[in-house]
C-alpha cells in the first residue's frame, strides 16, 4: 500500500485476476490510485476510503459503455460471506417456534404471549415487537416468509455479511413492530416475519442508494428506491389478513439501519469475527425476547 494513504476499502471482490488488473487500470486512467490484494483465493481491490464512492460510479459507468465484452463478469462491489449461514438459521428459527406453537409446548400460549399487541407494546411489553417476527397463522404463512425472507435475507447478507445483515434485520423488524404499534389502534394485533421481510428488502434498497451524494443522474439516484417501493407494492400489499401498515414501516425502519450499515467499512465487513459475534447478538434478541415473554 502506498506510505502514508488512510484507511482503504475494498470494492471488488473477484476470482478474476486479469478483470482486477482491468479495474485498475480504468481507476488510474481517472486519477484514482488502487491496490490489488489476493486473499483467500480472492482478489480484491482497494482504494482509499474517501475515494470509494467515486471509484464505484467509475467502474459502473465503464461496465455499461463495455457491457457488450463484459457479459459474465462479477458486479462492481464487494461481497461478504455468511450470507448462506443467516438464511439457515432464519429458518430453524421460523420453523422451531411454528412447531412450539402447534404443540403448545410447555404448556405455553406462544402467539397469545408473543404476538404483537399495540396495546400491550404501548403499555411496555416491548419484546412483543420481537417475538411477533417469528410467529406464523399456518403453514401457508409461514412457508410464504420464509421465500421471500430467504431471497431478500441472501441478498442482504451478500451485501453486509450474513452476521451483520441479520443483526440489522432483527433490530429494523422490531422497530418496525414498535413504529407500527403506535399508529395503530391499541386492539390491533399483527404476526409473522413479513415486516422483518420487509426490513431485508430496505436494506437492499438502503445499499443500492450508497452513491446517492456522487454525481449521476436524478433517474440513477432515484432508481434503486423506485425499484424497492414497487417491489414493496406488488409483494406487500394485498390478502385480507396482510398488515400493509406492517409491512411499510418494515420498509422504513430497514432503510434507515440499512443506511447506517452502509456507512461501515469493507475492512469491518470483511472480519470473520464481526459477523459472528453479529449473527449471535441477532439470535440472542431473540432469545431474550421469548424468554422475557414466557417467565
Amino acid at each position: 500500500m502506498d506510505a502514508g494513504s488512510s484507511e482503504r476499502e475494498a470494492i471488488v471482490k473477484t476470482k478474476n485476476r486479469n478483470q482486477c488488473l482491468e479495474y485498475r487500470f480504468v481507476l488510474d486512467a481517472v486519477g484514482i490510485r488502487s491496490h490489488s490484494v489476493r486473499r483467500d483465493g480472492w482478489w480484491w481491490l482497494e482504494v482509499r476510503a474517501d475515494d470509494a464512492n467515486r471509484a464505484l460510479l467509475e467502474l459502473d459507468a465503464y461496465r455499461e459503455e463495455n457491457s457488450d465484452v463484459s457479459v459474465g463478469s462479477q458486479a462492481v462491489s464487494a461481497t461478504y460471506d455468511y450470507a448462506v449461514a443467516g438464511t439457515v438459521v432464519y429458518g430453524l428459527i421460523l420453523i422451531a417456534i411454528a412447531i412450539l406453537d402447534a404443540y403448545r409446548a410447555y404448556g405455553i400460549d406462544w402467539v397469545g404471549v408473543g404476538q404483537m399487541n399495540a396495546g400491550t407494546v404501548r403499555d411496555g411489553e416491548w419484546w412483543r415487537s420481537a417475538t411477533a417476527l417469528t410467529l406464523h397463522v399456518d403453514v401457508g404463512h409461514l412457508m410464504s416468509n420464509l421465500v421471500f425472507g430467504v431471497v431478500f435475507g441472501f441478498m442482504a447478507g451478500r451485501a453486509l455479511g450474513g452476521g451483520v445483515a441479520w443483526l440489522a434485520i432483527v433490530i429494523a423488524g422490531t422497530l418496525g413492530n414498535s413504529i407500527n404499534a403506535l399508529i395503530q389502534d391499541r386492539a390491533h394485533t399483527s404476526i409473522g416475519a413479513s415486516t422483518a421481510v420487509f426490513s431485508a428488502l430496505g436494506l437492499l434498497v438502503a445499499n443500492a442508494l450508497r452513491h446517492w451524494g456522487d454525481k449521476s443522474s436524478r433517474w440513477i439516484r432515484w432508481r434503486p428506491l423506485i425499484g424497492g417501493v414497487v417491489l414493496l407494492g406488488f409483494t406487500g400489499v394485498g390478502g385480507e389478513r396482510t398488515d400493509v401498515a406492517a409491512h411499510f414501516t418494515g420498509f422504513l425502519a430497514g432503510l434507515a439501519i440499512g443506511w447506517l450499515g452502509c456507512r461501515i467499512s469493507g475492512k469491518v465487513l470483511s472480519n470473520a469475527n464481526v459477523q459472528q459475534v453479529a449473527g449471535v447478538a441477532a439470535i440472542a434478541m431473540i432469545v431474550i425476547a421469548w424468554w422475557v415473554a414466557t417467565r
